[in-house]
């Protein structure tokens, strides 16, 4: 049975895209830091509790993993933060988190698994974001940590495509997920002004059951309408997680 990774995997996105692939029946391994809430409970869903800013235990699980298992079908590198405000203000430590979180941790994990994911002619499945393709105002150290997921997501599939090896780019916009409890900002309640991470899920899904030969390098995924909630009593949005 084809074995999936999927980083962030407690919950929003990347638990939507391991359940997803979990009912495509796939073995799914989800990497986070805290498992204690997730909500996915299945045979074939396996926790794993890894810090993907910690590159030395990045690389031990995912080694221990591939021992386990012996190959790999699928790479979701999903994990994903982002501290938003001026940046003249911006905390050095938050854009060092962002950095090895959003960017060095998709690049080494993307290496530590290339070779398995060559022999099962896999993908790499990126959840970057439009604010790669977007530049915007007081997100200006997230927005180039997504863009550099971007463009390593593009270079990657020139060098590599000749081995079989797919590679994917998902870019979802403001997305619902329960994050937004503590923050103080959200997206519009109204279905028509963000997406679902049911909705990233499906596109990752379209991707992986394209016809050999066929790939689908980038998915944009946008609301029809834009719409950011301030919550009573909050200033501008700081900090926002896919």
């Amino acid at each position: 049975m084809d074995v999936a990774l999927v980083t962030g995997a407690s919950s929003g996105i990347g638990l939507a895209i391991a359940a997803r692939l979990v009912e495509m029946g796939y073995n799914v391994y989800g990497y986070a830091r805290d498992h204690g809430k997730t909500a996915l409970r299945h045979a074939r869903f396996k926790t794993v509790e890894c810090d993907v800013t910690d590159t030395r235990v990045l690389l031990d699980r995912t080694e221990e993993l591939l021992r386990t298992t012996g190959g790999l079908k699928i790479l979701v590198n999903n994990a994903g933060v982002g501290f938003f405000g001026p940046h003249a203000a911006m905390a050095p430590d938050r854009i060092e988190r962002m950095v090895r979180t959003n960017l060095i941790a998709p690049m080494v994990l993307t290496r530590a698994t290339l070779r398995h994911l060559e022999e099962s002619r896999g993908y790499v499945v990126n959840i970057a974001s439009t604010a790669a393709l977007i530049p915007g105002s007081f997100g200006a150290a997230y927005g180039a940590t997504k863009a550099g997921l971007h463009q390593f997501g593009q270079a990657l599939f020139s060098e590599v495509r000749k081995s079989g090896v797919r590679v994917v780019t998902l870019y979802p916009d403001m997305t619902r997920t329960s994050f937004y409890d503590q923050a103080d900002f959200e997206p519009g309640e109204d279905p028509g002004t963000h997406i679902t991470p049911e909705c990233v899920a499906d596109a990752v899904a379209q991707a992986v059951e394209q016809r050999e030969g066929t790939v689908i390098t980038q998915i944009v995924l946008r609301p029809q309408r834009t719409q950011v909630a301030r919550k009573a009593g909050k200033g501008a949005p700081r900090r926002k997680k896919e």
